[in-house]
């Protein structure tokens, strides 16, 4: 019973990941038709793009899509790496993000938490980026969970957020709203102020840096619902 179960996810991981390489493609044909518009508030962005040292980019987990179209045009110095589910549809991500020349680390705050904790910690140590939606993979929406923190205390490597608006472009009837942007249309990204999280930092210090990165990546949203207010 046990191999017949193993052989049944295998098969079923199998497929997620096909139509993961196949929604990649599709979105990165896609992502060629649209018009980009960048606003650099940091004023950065080229100094991120080849500096020696790794970065934590941060952005919301419905934004995943537009930013992976946007990195198309970015000369990036470093390799990639992006959190994604521990579950079958993170398979499908993982797959997804290949086509666009990322890694993948596999976990969450609910599953394999420490593992992908352990995967971050090695990918920033050998010099890769990493892209983190603070959100995800479950919500709430908008909430900035202490992962993200945590990962850049420990490496003492900064975090870059991100922000996205898309003009033309569905959104899922999903806990996040997610976005899929549509061809010919036009993505804005925001690269807001760098953060730094000391190493030291007491706990009313921690929760300050959190929200500190959650009103900026809320900045702009149109859709802030009450509930989200944390």
């Amino acid at each position: 019973m046990k191999s017949d179960a193993r052989k049944t996810e295998i098969r079923g991981t199998g497929k997620m990941r096909l139509l993961g390489t196949l929604a990649g493609w599709i979105v990165r044909a896609v992502g060629w038709t649209m018009r980009v518009h960048m606003t650099d508030r940091g004023g950065r962005m080229e100094q991120l793009l080849v500096r020696e040292e790794p970065v934590i980019y941060a952005l919301w987990h419905n934004a995943v899509l537009g930013f992976m179209q946007v990195t198309m045009r970015q000369s990036f110095k470093r390799e990639r790496v992006v959190l994604t589910s521990a579950s079958k549809d993170g398979a499908a991500l993982e797959a997804l993000v290949k086509v666009f020349g990322f890694g993948a680390v596999r976990g969450s705050s609910s599953r394999r938490s420490r593992a992908a904790l352990m995967g971050l910690l090695r990918a920033v140590r050998n010099g890769r980026d990493v892209g983190i939606t603070p959100d995800g993979p479950r919500g709430p929406r908008y909430v900035v969970q202490p992962g993200v923190i945590k990962l850049a205390q420990a490496t003492g490597v900064p975090i870059v957020p991100l922000s996205m608006s898309c003009g033309w472009c569905w959104r899922l009837n999903t806990w996040d709203h997610f976005r899929i942007p549509l061809p010919f249309g036009r993505i804005h990204i925001t690269v807001h102020e760098v953060l730094d999280v000391p190493r030291e930092i007491d706990d009313a210090g921690f929760d300050r840096l959190r929200l500190q990165l959650q009103d900026t990546l809320r900045n702009g949203l149109d859709d802030i619902l009450p509930e989200h207010d944390q």
